[in-house]
């Protein structure tokens, strides 16, 4: 993996690619302080009383019925078949 970030600068001060490296300093950064929690449980009963409500709808969905539509033409088409005539060569035809 190439990490050269620098690679569409082309040729830089007479120095091909392999050559160049940039001079850029090291920079230390500190993120602030993580906190850690231990958690501990202890069992509590708590009595919980879920009413339950329930709702019917009703949906209009749609249901695609396709109807399609037709038409017809009529075409003339000529019954003459055109066959293609074979090359004579200009030999055979100074024999004739």
């Amino acid at each position: 993996m190439n990490r050269n970030y620098y690679n569409n600068m082309g040729n830089v001060g007479g120095a091909n690619e392999a050559e160049f490296c940039p001079d850029c300093p090291t920079q230390t950064i500190y993120d602030p302080p993580i906190t850690q929690y231990e958690n501990y449980y202890h069992p509590q009963l708590v009595n919980v009383i879920q009413n339950i409500e329930t709702v019917k709808q009703h949906h209009c969905c749609p249901v695609y019925q396709h109807q399609y539509t037709h038409t017809e033409k009529n075409v003339m088409v000529s019954s003459v078949k055109k066959k293609k005539r074979a090359k004579i060569s200009s030999k055979k035809r100074s024999n004739k």
